[in-house]
């Protein structure tokens, strides 16, 4: 016999009886009576009609409890019942038999702003188990933020759509790519900016602050900013000021997230964290204790990670020097052209390659072969032939640059969270595999091989854990009451399929994916059902 869990939102019963008692008196006591035989024949509301049920799977709630058998019932976008529900009635039933159930995965960290336009069925971000994603990354976001919010709405996506505002595009605005600090006048019209797309419904501020323009911004300037977003109860989004030691190192660029989050009062979120580069390696265990030291003072300071000892950024950011890139690429090439200039531009070029780990381990995009084929067969040096690349448009790289020893190290933390970097992606995708691949990969290599998290410590990183420090109150747990963003995955062949050579490949074993209570993925299907919703902050 099934033991199952059971319990329910009871509303709609509550209702229904109370209506049923006072309308029709003695009829009602009698079908109080069998309703109340149908519940010691088995737990849950046996005779209420549902949407869908999901029966004979092990739930997996999103909190870090351990799993229990379960079934679930959904009416409309919500989780109404759990409970043993055979004898229920329902449009659709889901076998989950030898298959965990769980909240639907939140993406906290992706670069979807351009793609969820253009792709909005989002296959590969739903066939990795995500129902919610979240864009304006890195200091990057559409303006005005109510325009995009509608655009994307109209766009009909699969999933469900968060972003930020991104401050490097606030600067640029306001700005341009002007390397100072703002006057009075400007930093106020970066203050209007962010609290109006607060108001539109952005859940915080995101920065990057190795990237032009906002590697010129300094950390008060931050600050200021934030501050109009912690007045919204938003939260401070950040991709550091330095992954290595390009400028102020990793450990100091870590402790200045948490300083912009101590002044500004306001939750903390370090954006895909990494030991990038020799010059950093096995510099964790320094890392996580800052973050400890932080937490303890009471800053809600969190992170998140992919599953992936390379890196992928832009040839522009990653090789090119932060004072060298003001003015766009137009006033970089001039520069060059003054011997003096050029010599200091190679030589940190070249610098900057190094802590890439080098031109064998930098492929760039575009060329489909590494930087050091490039410069072999062009007969120059790496330095010379990234130079080429940028006067031809740039190109996106990967880089071949941590350790599995510092990925290992923070993906068992339990203040880390689970992000791809990636993006909506076409089955045409050249980059890097982690728009096809993290979720599933953390799943099957990190949990059943490794065994390096428990299946509901990996889950809560993907669920309970984005969706607390995002501020969402109905998403994130299997509850009663809870929207109806549901996975249900096979954990004994869950898989993730993309690799670097072919970096578009669908993962395996999960099976359903259902957003809102409709079916997106159904028995490894792709329904392209609309499904997704624009979320607003404070909505």
């Amino acid at each position: 016999m099934k033991t199952c869990l059971s319990y329910s939102s009871g509303y709609r019963n509550k209702k229904r009886l109370l209506f049923i008692i006072f309308s029709i008196g003695i009829s009602a006591l009698l079908l109080l009576n069998a309703q109340s035989s149908a519940k010691k024949e088995s737990p849950g509301f046996q005779q209420q009609s549902y949407d869908i049920i999901i029966e004979n799977g092990k739930i997996i709630d999103g909190s870090g409890n351990p799993w229990y058998y379960g079934d679930l019932g959904i009416i409309n976008d919500r989780i109404e019942t759990i409970g043993c529900l055979d004898k229920s009635v329902a449009r659709r039933r889901i076998n989950a038999t030898g298959m965990f159930v769980t909240p639907g995965f939140i993406d906290i960290h992706t670069h979807s702003d351009g793609t969820i336009l253009r792709i909005p069925d989002a296959e590969n971000s739903v066939r990795q188990g995500l129902t919610t994603i979240v864009g304006g990354n890195c200091g990057g976001s559409p303006l005005p933020v109510s325009e995009f919010l509608e655009n994307v709405k109209n766009a009909g996506p699969s999933v469900n759509y968060i972003t930020l505002v991104g401050h490097n595009s606030v600067r640029n605005k306001v700005m341009g790519s002007a390397n100072r600090s703002p006057d009075r006048r400007e930093l106020a019209e970066m203050k209007d900016l962010v609290e109006e797309s607060m108001k539109a419904g952005a859940f915080g501020l995101s920065t990057g602050l190795y990237y032009t323009p906002g590697n010129y911004a300094t950390t008060e300037e931050v600050i200021e900013l934030a501050k109009i977003v912690a007045g919204y109860g938003g939260i401070y989004v950040s991709h550091i000021r330095d992954e290595s030691n390009y400028n102020i190192g990793l450990p100091k660029a870590v402790s200045e997230a948490i300083t912009i989050g101590e002044k500004a009062k306001i939750r903390v979120q370090i954006s895909h964290l990494k030991c990038l580069g020799l010059p950093v390696w096995y510099k964790s265990d320094t890392v996580l204790q800052i973050i400890e030291q932080g937490r303890h003072k009471g800053i809600n300071v969190l992170f998140d990670q992919y599953p992936y000892t390379a890196s992928s950024t832009g040839l522009w950011g990653a090789i090119v020097p932060a004072w060298a890139q003001e003015g766009g690429t137009k006033a970089f090439l001039k520069r060059i052209e003054t011997n003096e200039t050029r010599e200091k531009i190679i030589k940190e070029m070249n610098e900057n390659i190094l802590r890439r780990g080098g031109a064998d381990a930098i492929y760039i995009l575009k060329e489909k072969a590494y930087l050091s084929d490039l410069a072999r067969a062009w007969n120059t040096d790496a330095a010379d032939a990234a130079i080429r690349i940028q006067k031809n448009g740039g190109s996106g790289i990967i880089s071949y640059n941590m350790t599995d020893y510092d990925l290992e190290n923070y993906i068992r933390s339990p203040f880390g969270m689970i992000g791809s970097d990636g993006n909506i992606s076409s089955p045409d995708h050249t980059g890097h595999p982690r728009s096809f691949g993290t979720f599933p990969r953390v799943l099957s290599v990190y949990v059943r091989d490794k065994k390096l998290l428990t299946w509901e410590e990996a889950v809560r990183k993907m669920t309970s854990g984005p969706a607390n420090q995002l501020g969402l109150k109905d998403r994130g747990i299997i509850r009663p009451g809870m929207v109806a963003d549901i996975v249900i995955f096979n954990p004994e062949t869950v898989n993730d399929k993309a690799d670097y050579i072919n970096p578009a490949l669908f993962p395996e074993g999960i099976l359903y994916v259902i957003v809102n209570g409709l079916i997106v993925i159904d028995d490894n299907k792709h329904t392209a059902v609309k499904a997704g919703k624009v979320l607003l902050h404070g909505q």
